[in-house]
């Protein structure tokens, strides 16, 4: 076992050895064990492995030491004491918020959320006898109105998609533990680099490992961390069970994401406040939203909660969807995709993309507009991406 998981390593240090199992053979390179089940060397050992007497693996939909690797890097990285990882991010975000309701529970949740988590919030847990409540995710006094008797958990996600609001996680997650619940924190917005929502009163993150924590367009994954006590009462046998569980070659590619995670977020980083810059006051954008300026509509909440920006900036074409389709389809560089935190930069129209199951009345409450797109930078040269944009803006 890595010494690291022990240390104080700065995030870079620990993105690159925090969690790795060396087998016999002394490899450098995390090992990729694709396998399903594991062998005993008698059938007392198989009992006790099954009771938890002995420690050991049983069968890879349960636990994988490759995936063990990932969970405690991630863990490492995110100052966590337990993680589990699932197949992908929305397996993450259903299997936090199932782990904890049942019958008869309530969630309150905020409306700027991905598309697919709305429909877990709004549509899936109803059918299991769990009601939810949609606020505000900016207004303190929302969720304070939205608490009833019966609510469990909290769930947001900050910076939003895609309009890139900043929540008081702070507040939030004080608010829910005076009502007796839990706060969940959908962190890919800001990575695991810029914001620390376990630090701030979370009690559970959780993350699409497929955005930047891969970040170069290869798989899928997602990963819940949280106390050692909320994985264990929460998460770990509605995965042992039920099986959203991450394959092994999947977390060893995300392993080897996590290595150049840094590396690559902050460049990205860099070329997305470069672009909003260039960006700002074009005579053909009717608003700019990006975390790092402070025009930000958040812009104290994002000083005291947010070590930096984001990759991603959101702004709104004049002249509706047409002028955002011709936009799209004027640019050479930039690819249009509804993936994000990729090495390539990519762009979308989240109103018939992400939020297209959403109500025009609802995406007109989220600031969804029919000439907002949202740009996820990547690793190219700034200037390269400004003149994408401005030319495809055209005069």
């Amino acid at each position: 076992m890595s010494a690291l998981n022990d240390r104080k390593y700065r995030p870079e240090t620990r993105m690159v050895h925090a969690g790795t199992l060396r087998s016999q053979f002394g490899e450098m390179s995390e090992a990729l064990f694709l396998t399903q089940g594991y062998v005993y060397e008698t059938a007392l050992t198989a009992e006790k492995r099954f009771t938890n007497e002995l420690p050991g693996y049983q069968y890879s939909r349960f636990s994988n030491p490759t995936v063990t690797m990932f969970e405690q890097r991630m863990a490492s990285l995110e100052g966590a004491q337990a993680a589990r990882a699932t197949a992908t991010g929305m397996a993450a975000v259903t299997t936090a918020l199932m782990g904890q309701v049942r019958a008869g529970d309530h969630v309150v949740a905020a409306k700027a959320i991905f598309g697919s988590c709305r429909y877990v919030v709004e549509d899936h847990l109803p059918r299991y006898g769990v009601s939810s409540t949609l606020v505000d995710g900016c207004d303190l006094d929302q969720w304070r109105k939205a608490v009833r008797p019966n609510t469990k958990t909290f769930f947001l996600e900050s910076p939003t998609n895609p309009t890139l609001d900043v929540l008081d996680i702070k507040a939030i997650a004080d608010i829910a533990h005076e009502a007796g619940a839990t706060l969940v924190v959908d962190n890919v917005f800001s990575t695991p680099l810029y914001q620390h929502p376990l630090e701030l009163g979370a009690d559970c993150v959780v993350y699409s490992a497929t955005k930047h924590i891969d970040g170069q367009g290869r798989c899928l994954g997602g990963v819940i961390l949280g106390s050692e006590k909320f994985i264990q009462d929460n998460i770990h046998q509605l995965i042992r069970q039920t099986g959203p569980s991450l394959s092994p070659f999947n977390a060893w590619i995300l392993l080897k994401g996590l290595e150049t995670l840094c590396v690559r977020v902050t460049k990205q980083t860099d070329n997305a406040a470069a672009v909003a810059v260039a960006l700002a006051g074009h005579p053909k954008i009717s608003r700019l939203i990006y975390p790092g300026r402070p025009d930000h509509p958040q812009a104290e909440v994002v000083h005291r909660q947010m070590r930096a920006g984001s990759t991603l900036v959101a702004f709104e074409i004049k002249g509706g969807k047409p002028a955002a389709f011709a936009f799209q389809d004027a640019l050479k560089l930039i690819k249009i995709s509804n993936n994000l935190g990729d090495a390539k930069s990519l762009i979308t129209h989240p109103a018939t993309t992400t939020h297209q199951r959403l109500k025009p009345e609802a995406r007109a409450e989220l600031g969804i507009s029919d000439g907002l797109v949202r740009l996820s930078c990547g690793l190219e040269h700034a200037d390269d991406l400004i003149e994408d944009l401005v030319t495809a803006l055209g005069d």
